[in-house]
């Protein structure tokens, strides 16, 4: 049974990939569209534990952590709901919700002075940031290269793991492993490689039915918790909006402030990598879609959090879930965030979900941390990479190792800054954009070298111009090596077709979108069959002269380059014919 007709914001044409269940515009049937959207929405509901260390740090009683878990949910439906409808307002993708982990030590520091409506100030910071950032987005495409957005989803991915290890395996303050919690984490572990991998039909539930063993095998040994504070909450209320409060810390605010515009490029490499799920010709990032998911983020930010939500940010673990499902349907989205709405009025729910063991949570963590890792080196290899890319790439990768491994460091430095310099994901994320900036200077966007028709070395010193220039420019590894392979083709076309011609010279030049090549010849322009000429006849070739087979071969070459090259024309310039050669990007 088809889900009755909702009209979303239609996505930009793009080829379906084979392998996927359920593409971002289908509509699955009512029963796979449930159980999708409650595995969604418990894994997100799952990581409300965020919210309740940021309450404990803070000193908020229950009362007060019952109301942000309450809020919470209200926020992350609503950024839920934005980001899955679409159109200007949201990426028209499946991206889910969670309390955000690295907010809470500004969580807990603005609940401790102002109480929940202190996260008022939370709500005016992220919004006018990311609503910012949106109008830019699409200027800011050269800043914003594969290797950036893949750096920084490696570094969101190794942030996951210090977490999940400790919650997996419960090691406590001198890391001693409590077999319990291992071997709960290994049976929810398993069940989600074997559902994913060998599952069939199973696999879109692969996570829930995971979570489910996981939860068993801990009530089997003892290790639920206290199950009788579910008695004391109520069956349905109403949620309870905190009074926002206004206060002013420089400090915090700047911190703040800097997170939330390094968080942006989570938004970037999110709605890429899921782009990239639904298309099977995918070729580079939509800035269009990830400006309309700033812009999403920003506002659904600014509502939740002027509600008294924990700060909402974009799940790793339901981007690892997508995969894993191969449904990435937005209506999936939409589901989940309308099954999160209801959680909020629903105490002794959102009260159990709290209940869950830390193992499963941390087996999970693991998953997405996995998940996020290949799929960030996918990202960062996935455009030619060159000294200025690797530099780039492994530095900004061993600063964010640096701080998570060595938290020394900035125990030292003001608070304020330690909010900043004391995240491995914000230390990589700055130092992948400026390394990216700096790195950048010196490689034109254009460029030429001389060469000699004569020379041993033709083939390669041609290789070498594409290949070189077209790593030190970002172009994708595919393009480049059709383009060499084209150049190679042209520089013999031109030589074979006599008359004078002698290749004198290559150019060379890139905007993202075009890569160009020229090469420059001596005589006349190089004759091009029309691009749907008909072929001779075998027998025509055979009663003809040498001439007919030389035209017959300079057709072939024709059809060839046309062939690897998008566009091909040859015209005279400068007083040197030229064979131009464009490649779409």
């Amino acid at each position: 049974m088809p889900l009755p007709a909702l009209r979303l914001p239609p996505s930009p044409p793009r080829r379906r990939p084979t392998e996927l269940v359920y593409a971002a515009d289908e509509r699955p049937p009512i029963g796979a569209l449930l159980v999708l959207g409650v595995q969604h929405a418990g894994t997100a509901m799952a990581f409300l534990s965020y919210v309740l260390v940021a309450a404990a740090l803070a000193g908020l009683d229950r009362a007060g952590t019952q109301t942000m878990i309450t809020m919470t949910l209200l926020g992350m439906a609503i950024c839920t709901t934005l980001q899955a409808w679409g159109g200007r307002w949201g990426a028209g993708t499946l991206l889910v919700y969670i309390p955000s982990a690295s907010l809470i030590p500004f969580v807990a520091a603005l609940v401790a002075t102002h109480g929940p409506g202190g996260m008022a100030i939370a709500a005016l910071v992220r919004g006018a940031v990311a609503l910012a950032m949106a109008s830019g987005m699409s200027r800011l495409r050269s800043f914003f290269p594969p290797q950036v957005v893949g750096v920084v989803v490696i570094v969101t991915g190794m942030a996951l793991v210090g977490s999940s290890v400790r919650n997996a395996l419960g090691l406590d303050a001198e890391y001693r492993v409590e077999p319990g919690s291992a071997l709960v984490a290994s049976v929810t572990l398993i069940c989600i490689m074997a559902l994913s991998v060998w599952g069939g039909r199973l696999r879109v539930m692969a996570l829930l039915i995971a979570i489910g063993a996981g939860v068993a095998v801990s009530a089997a040994l003892g290790r639920l918790g206290d199950t009788q504070v579910l008695s004391s909450a109520s069956l349905i209320a109403l949620p309870h909006i905190p009074m926002p409060v206004f206060g002013f810390d420089p400090g915090l605010i700047a911190a703040l402030a800097l997170v939330t515009a390094l968080q942006q490029l989570d938004m970037l490499g999110s709605v890429t990598m899921l782009d990239k799920m639904n298309n099977a010709d995918w070729r580079r990032a939509d800035m269009r879609a990830i400006s309309a998911g700033v812009r999403g983020n920003g506002l659904g930010t600014l509502v939740a959090c002027l509600l008294g939500s924990y700060p909402p940010a974009i799940s790793s673990a339901n981007i690892g879930l997508t995969y894993a499902t191969q449904s990435t349907a937005r209506r999936i989205g939409l589901m989940a965030a309308v099954l999160l709405a209801l959680a909020a009025f629903l105490p002794q729910l959102t009260m159990a979900l709290t209940l869950i063991p830390r193992p499963v949570l941390g087996a999970v963590g693991l998953y997405a941390a996995g998940f996020m890792i290949v799929a960030g080196m996918e990202l960062a290899t996935s455009r030619a990479m060159d000294a200025r890319a690797t530099f780039a790439v492994g530095l900004s990768i061993c600063a964010g190792l640096a701080v998570m491994q060595l938290p020394q460091l900035t125990e030292r430095l003001p608070k304020s800054l330690q909010f900043v310099l004391g995240s491995g994901f914000v230390v990589a994320g700055f130092s992948v954009v400026l390394l990216n900036l700096l790195l950048r200077i010196g490689t034109g966007q254009r460029d030429e070298q001389a060469l000699q028709a004569d020379s041993p070395t033709l083939h390669a010193d041609i290789t070498g111009f594409v290949e070189t220039r077209g790593a030190a420019w970002g172009a994708r590894r595919a393009v480049v090596q059709r383009a060499a392979l084209a150049a190679l083709e042209a520089a013999e076309a031109i030589a074979a077709a006599g008359d004078g011609r002698r290749v004198s010279g290559i150019r060379g030049s890139f905007d993202e979108f075009n890569l160009d090549l020229e090469l420059l010849h001596s005589g006349a322009p190089l004759p091009l069959s029309p691009a749907r000429s008909a072929a001779p006849a075998a027998a025509t070739l055979l009663d003809g002269d040498d001439s007919d087979l030389d035209a017959a071969l300079a057709q072939v070459s024709s059809r060839l380059l046309r062939h690897l090259a998008d566009r091909v024309s040859s015209t005279e310039s400068g007083g040197l014919s030229v064979l131009r050669l464009h490649f779409e990007h």
